[in-house]
Parts: C-alpha cells; structure tokens; sequence
C-alpha cells in the first residue's frame, strides 16, 4: 500500500500573534498535554519509563511541569499554531 497522503495545514506564516494571546501559550500547552494523557489513560495507557505500546506504557504520563523542555515545547508549538489557526481563519479572540 502507497501512502500519498501529502498535508496542507492553514497557512499560517503571516499570522502575527499579540501579547496578550502569546499569553496563552504556558495554560495552552499545559491543557493540550493534559488532553493528550486523559485520552490515553482512557485507551488503558499508565506511566513507564520507556514508551512499551504493547504493553501499553508511557514515560510522558505524568503531570506537565515534569516532562522534559522539549516535550513542553512540542505542547507549546500546537497551542500556538492552534491559536495562529484561529486568527487565520478570520476569527478574532477577545477577552470578556
């Protein structure tokens, strides 16, 4: 089987985010973890020191102050490009 699958996220490069959305960011990525590790406890998953998917184990299953920069990172790339995304659709976000 050929996989062509090719992506085409929204184009985002132009999307300037201001401060008080660049705030977001920390809460965002916190909340994209926590959404990330409920799903996989719920598909059985449980904390291990190595990722094992047999056996159904993940050294990521723990709260996100203890993952490592670059975990944090990725979380924070996803909470950012989401709200780029948000902005690039023409939508606008305002604090009540």
């Amino acid at each position: 089987m050929t996989v062509t699958y090719q992506p085409d996220p929204v184009d985002t490069t132009r999307v300037a985010l201001p401060d008080e959305i660049l705030a977001l960011t920390e809460p965002l990525a916190q909340n994209v973890h926590a959404v990330w590790a409920r799903q996989r406890q719920r598909d059985g998953w449980v904390w291990g020191p190595a990722r094992d998917d047999a056996a159904k184990r993940h050294p990521s299953l723990v709260e996100y102050d203890a993952l490592s920069e670059g975990e944090k990172e990725y979380d924070r790339q996803v909470a950012l490009e989401t709200l780029r995304t948000v902005l690039a659709l023409g939508f606008r976000i305002v604090k009540p």
